[in-house]
């Protein structure tokens, strides 16, 4: 378990944030939170650690209900050039050592096996590497759950059967780690599992159903079993507008009462001289602003908010609106 290189950051950022956050009157206590009735006292800001902070969390609270960090293009680290692929700095393991609960997985399916690719760059990761690290951090913190977005990428290659054949490969091997029902989950129900968000098409139900995903903007999918809201505007000409999209969708999830699965990213790239795309100037620009409006965030819901190039420090600030 990595917890000592995320110390001193997570003292940091707990520090930043719990000076920000707004004091809950006693009377009005956090809905999710347990009851003093309960085996678990109420949680204060640095009664947890970013491995295990769903623990401080009711079991009856919907995922639709929390602020989840995320990361997109999770297993992105490598690139032929500079800005053009590379989406993080963490592995996945450190992603989930520094709070991070959602995982967008892009496999190519190549030889009947999963490798991981950001379009065409193989991330010399396979979804083995992928699932080990995942599983390896629910065994040593049964009280979380992962939400994973898997997602075909690139071009498939040498295959004898479907993408959905070789996922299903992939579950038996650990079928109990594993949550495929097709609605938004308890906390409680899901708890030591991979929760399977699926955006590749399936003969049979299987997770929850993004296969209606937009391109480049913000849209809804609703399903009878589950709905969501997605901004996913990628290409980004504006970073004004780019911001905006993200800022109005994270209020729009806080002040919601509605039962629906907000996932808003932060991500994107700037297209360059002949189209180059530039990751890191989005990043620079986006990453600092969730920074801000975090460390001044009330107590509530905000979403899933998968993020390029994620730290402690950030991953924190979106956790601490959870109580």
């Amino acid at each position: 378990m990595k917890i000592n290189p995320l110390k001193v950051q997570l003292i940091l950022a707990a520090a930043i944030s719990f000076t920000a956050c707004k004091k809950q009157n006693s009377e009005n206590a956090p809905m999710g939170i347990r009851s003093e009735k309960s085996v678990m006292a109420l949680p204060t800001v640095t009664s947890f650690t970013m491995n295990n902070w769903m623990g401080a969390l009711s079991d009856t609270m919907s995922l639709a209900q929390l602020s989840i960090p995320g990361t997109h293009d999770s297993g992105a680290r490598t690139e032929p050039i500079s800005g053009t692929a590379k989406t993080q700095n963490l592995s996945i393991a450190e992603q989930l050592n520094a709070g991070v609960r959602y995982l967008d997985i892009r496999c190519r399916h190549i030889g009947n096996s999963f490798t991981i690719h950001h379009g065409a760059i193989y991330q010399n990761l396979n979804f083995d590497d992928v699932l080990n690290a995942c599983i390896s951090f629910l065994n040593s913190n049964p009280s979380e759950t992962i939400i994973m977005s898997v997602k075909e990428e690139h071009t498939p290659t040498d295959n004898t059967r479907s993408f959905e054949q070789t996922f299903d490969a992939y579950v038996a091997q650990n079928a109990s780690k594993w949550d495929l029902g097709n609605g938004i989950s308890t906390l409680g129900s899901v708890r030591g599992k991979i929760k399977l968000l699926r955006r590749f098409s399936t003969g049979n139900t299987k997770g929850i159903d993004a296969t209606n995903w937009a391109d480049n903007t913000t849209f809804e999918i609703n399903n009878p079993a589950a709905g969501l809201k997605i901004q996913d505007y990628y290409k980004v000409e504006d970073l004004n507008a780019k911001w905006t999209t993200v800022e109005s969708l994270l209020n729009e999830a806080k002040n919601s009462t509605v039962k629906k699965l907000y996932v808003n990213y932060g991500s994107g790239y700037k297209p360059g001289i002949f189209g180059i795309p530039n990751i890191n100037t989005v990043a620079n620009s986006i990453n600092p602003k969730i920074n801000t409006y975090f460390s001044g965030a009330a107590h509530g819901r905000y979403g899933i908010i998968p993020l390029d190039f994620i730290d402690a420090t950030r991953s924190q600030l979106i956790v601490n609106t959870n109580f």
